[in-house]
């Protein structure tokens, strides 16, 4: 295996045959646009970018301040899975549209994964928090935004699951209390249950929310340097990856990305790739703004 082979397979995990072809494919159309006979590793982050993110929205023009609230919320969502324990990795921020999303916080897992722990459980929920705080935090509660009506309806899922199916619930213990895995709470396969356990249920899915949300806060607050400096970088770089966030999180000014100034031409459609990465959403259109894509989004 060459050293690209073992550079991409380490940054895809969890693709298939069919998502590898696909991601091939995508270089192969960024190379030739760009004129040249061979794909490099600059063809196969765009491509990389494309899949998993959403093809950007080159024509959608965005106010100053709408750039640097987007700014703020995925900073939030960065610096919260940094810090929390056994959360994924950050791979990328970007305030680029992409989709319906107006910017997004990309978390890639460093191998394949089939389950995850309560306690990694819990940092996810921190941090689909974070883009919310960092809002609060910038804009005061008044001003916070319907960005997060994604990360919130994630969260709550999380925590849905964690009392209901997941048996995590240290009050309710390893028992499943949800009869349809289809079902929302509140529907029917609540219907069973005594009036009772479901307060008692409602008290522990709330409680373990509130708490996450209290960890989140103490985390942005205790690093608001870090969140001014990302959002400082987001501004002037647009995407940042992993190199910039290690300088900010140790407090140095990030270096820039090695391709910041480089156009990606992406003008073909791909839909993003299911994968753990949080979005600030645009609802302005939406009928139903709770119903977000799988990602964090502003």
């Amino acid at each position: 295996m060459t050293l690209m082979q073992k550079v991409i397979a380490r940054g895809t995990p969890g693709f298939s045959g069919a998502d590898l072809a696909n991601l091939v494919n995508e270089a192969a159309l960024f190379a030739a646009r760009g004129g040249r006979t061979s794909v490099s590793m600059e063809e196969f982050e765009k491509a990389k970018d494309k899949i998993m993110m959403g093809a950007e929205r080159k024509s959608m023009v965005m106010s100053d301040k709408e750039k640097i609230n987007t700014a703020y919320h995925e900073a939030g969502h960065a610096i919260v899975g940094r810090v929390v324990p056994e959360h994924d990795p950050v791979y990328k921020v970007s305030i680029i549209p992409r989709g319906r999303a107006l910017g997004v916080t990309m978390f890639l897992p460093e191998e394949d994964r089939y389950s995850i722990s309560k306690r990694g459980i819990q940092s996810n929920i921190c941090s689909l928090y974070g883009g919310r705080i960092a809002e609060e935090m910038t804009l005061g509660k008044d001003g916070v935004t319907t960005g997060a009506s994604n990360d919130i309806e994630r969260a709550t899922q999380y925590a849905r699951n964690y009392v209901t199916k997941w048996g995590l619930s240290d009050k309710l213990g390893a028992q499943l209390y949800s009869e349809d895995d289809q079902s929302g709470y509140g529907g029917n396969s609540m219907s069973h249950l005594s009036d009772e356990t479901a307060s008692t249920i409602d008290s522990e899915i709330k409680g373990l929310l509130d708490d996450c949300y209290g960890r989140a806060f103490a985390i942005l607050e205790e690093n608001r340097d870090k969140l001014e400096m990302m959002k400082d970088a987001l501004m002037e770089y647009e995407t940042i990856d992993a190199a910039q966030i290690d300088d900010i999180m140790n407090g140095q000014k990030p270096r820039p990305p090695q391709s910041w100034s480089n156009d990606n031409d992406d003008s073909s459609g791909n839909d993003a790739k299911a994968a753990n990465s949080e979005e600030k959403v645009d609802v302005s259109g939406d009928e139903n703004p709770e119903s977000g894509e799988a990602s964090t989004e502003h």
